[in-house]
């Protein structure tokens, strides 16, 4: 009997691997994609503009990325939803995260799971609700979605206060 069971369990073993190395690739990305965890990436810094190329944000889908600035190091995010990008503080100050998941609209942080919407940036539920992303304004130039740095200090100074 043992070796009855011992053979059951060897051909289930088999076709699950068999089964699973059937799937095709997309299948198994696509079932991976969601939530979306963000890539870090390198900004190009100019004086007082920062660039980051479309392309970047298009294949990785949710990006964040640091910048120096007078008032210090800030992370910023930039991602797709739908077919637009946006970019937002990238900080969950009750917290401390700096890193979120995109869940379809939503966003998740990746410390304390308070979600927010990911079209306007407010809270949703959770612990840190009342700290919404704050919107960076920016241009599309030359394949590359342009900010200047005082948008970003700015953007930076209101999400951090209880808003």
């Amino acid at each position: 009997m043992n070796s009855k069971l011992a053979g059951f369990i060897i051909l289930v073993t088999v076709a699950v691997v068999f089964g699973a190395g059937c799937l095709d690739n997309d299948a198994q990305t696509t079932a991976s994609a969601i939530p979306v965890t963000a890539t870090w990436i390198e900004p190009q810094v100019i004086d007082n503009t920062v660039t980051i190329p479309v392309q970047t944000i298009n294949k990785s889908i949710n990006t964040h990325f640091k910048v120096t600035t007078p008032a210090g190091e800030i992370a910023v995010m930039a991602y797709m939803l739908g077919d637009d990008i946006i970019v937002r503080s990238n900080v969950c100050p009750p917290c401390g995260s700096i890193g979120f998941s995109l869940d379809r609209d939503i966003l998740v942080c990746d410390a304390c799971r308070t979600t927010f919407d990911a079209e306007t940036g407010q809270g949703i539920q959770g612990a840190c609700v009342d700290y919404p992303k704050e919107s960076i304004p920016y241009t599309v130039s030359g394949g590359n979605v342009v900010m200047e740095m005082d948008d970003i200090v700015i953007a930076h100074t209101n999400t951090v206060q209880r808003g």
